[in-house]
């Protein structure tokens, strides 16, 4: 069973910036690829990030340039640093983790919201 617990998140001004964190509670933290989510409200979760245990990145293009995640395998945690804040950054955000072969994600955390104001 893997067990996936956010913190970091909170009320920030336009143009600040967060560091979220994600505990992982798992056997081999680094059989799994893990990536960010968001879901503002109203909206569909979307993809944020995504990090394999290699350490290679990908962000979606909303996010590119002002987030970046990062992981150290050694202490089963996954981050994401977010800068330059904006409204459109408001949502709770999930970390979630899956191994490479599986096409879905599989554990997820419970969320920590996030709240940019103007």
């Amino acid at each position: 069973q893997v067990e996936l617990a956010e913190s970091g998140g909170g009320l920030v001004q336009a143009g600040g910036s967060l560091r979220l964190s994600c505990v992982v509670y798992a056997r081999t933290f680094s059989d799994y690829v893990m990536a960010w989510f968001r879901q503002a409200p109203g909206q569909q979760r979307e993809w944020v990030a995504v990090i394999t245990s290699g350490h290679s990145t990908n962000y979606a293009d909303y996010v590119k340039g002002r987030f970046t995640v990062s992981r150290d395998n050694a202490k089963s945690m996954l981050y994401l640093q977010m800068n330059d804040l904006n409204g459109e950054d408001t949502a709770v955000y999930y970390c979630a983790a899956k191994r490479i072969y599986i096409n879905d994600y599989e554990y997820w955390g419970q969320g920590t919201q996030v709240t940019v104001s103007s």
